[in-house]
């Protein structure tokens, strides 16, 4: 495995990190045993960045990572600020409450502190007004986490988070089909040593390039009852692409790319960004695990195809996203 510095963090993390939210049964249920075996392939493939949240399952996702005993090494960031019992409306964010929830997540992953703690997808105005920022720096002196940094659902989002020096890490909703981040944001994180944690690789499933436009999803499946932002940011969803356009799309892109999985392909792309410290995806078998280390081993896109990718984003994806880019 291929290890890149997270930012300011000064860790060593594995290029292909783990996406924990299927651990709270977020796409359906995850067996106790089958979330072993999912943490099991993680450790065995090196893959030693692990990212979850406290309203993963209202603290399951959380709980399972605590209980794996072979943790050593590995770099576990969490997130605060959905949780609705603690941040009504999400909007009240207070020290009380950003301290409680953080101490809950110490609880349920038994440490004494946080690798890192992110801001989860807090609205812009919060973002805008800064205090939070602040708190962050304060509980991090505290000592409930070593380092903080935020999820951010659009470029804007991510700039106002770029103003603090403090921050770590910005995890961020990119792939193909989400590309503004490489010119708009990714040289200011790396002017300022941010580690850039990129979610949503491949559009919530869209570019593994194995759907139809007849694929369904569970009730529990945010890609059944989200898939036009009816719960949450439209954009966590197929990345705001309506789905059976997605479908179109990552059909043209097999057309494109190089004979090998399409997965791996969205995931080398990513690679071959060199802001980028991790690329986290949930996966729910541990074979998916190991597909996507091997986009780890692929030769680097050619440039070429870079430059073709990009104009085929601005003239055929771009203008199909809905909500904010």
């Amino acid at each position: 495995m291929h290890m890149r510095r997270l930012g300011k963090t000064g860790f060593e993390v594995s290029e292909i990190g783990l996406g924990t939210w299927q651990l709270g049964e977020s796409f359906g249920p995850v067996s106790d045993a089958d979330a072993e075996a999912i943490l099991k392939t993680a450790r065995h493939l090196d893959v030693n960045f692990w990212d979850t949240a406290d309203v993963y399952g209202g603290g399951q996702s959380e709980s399972r990572i605590g209980s794996f005993a072979d943790k050593a090494g590995v770099f576990v960031a969490t997130k605060l600020g959905r949780n609705g019992e603690l941040f009504p409306n999400l909007s009240g964010f207070s020290r009380k409450a950003m301290k409680e929830s953080l101490a809950g997540s110490i609880k349920r992953l038994r440490v004494e502190t946080l690798d890192l703690g992110q801001l989860h997808c807090v609205p812009t105005d919060v973002l805008r007004d800064g205090e939070v920022f602040e708190i962050m720096e304060d509980l991090k002196r505290e000592g409930l986490m070593r380092h903080w940094g935020a999820s951010v659902e659009n470029v804007e989002e991510a700039k106002l988070a770029l103003r603090h020096e403090g921050l770590a890490t910005l995890q961020l909703i990119f792939n193909l089909f989400r590309q503004d981040y490489i010119d708009e944001v990714f040289p200011e994180a790396q002017k300022k040593d941010v580690g850039i944690i990129v979610r949503l690789p491949l559009a919530s499933g869209l570019l593994s390039g194995k759907w139809t436009k007849a694929t369904t999803f569970s009730a529990k499946d945010h890609r059944n009852f989200n898939r036009d932002g009816q719960f949450f940011n439209v954009g966590e969803t197929f990345s705001g692409i309506p789905f059976d356009k997605g479908v179109e799309l990552a059909d043209a892109l097999k057309q494109m790319a190089p004979n090998y999985p399409l997965s791996q392909f969205a995931l080398r792309f990513i690679l071959d960004q060199p802001a980028v410290s991790t690329v986290i995806a949930g996966v729910t078998r541990p074979q998916q695990l190991d597909d996507n280390v091997t986009a780890t081993r692929r030769d680097p896109v050619d440039p070429a195809l870079l430059e073709k990718l990009k104009d085929w984003y601005q003239e055929r994806v771009r203008p199909l996203i809905r909500g904010r880019i």
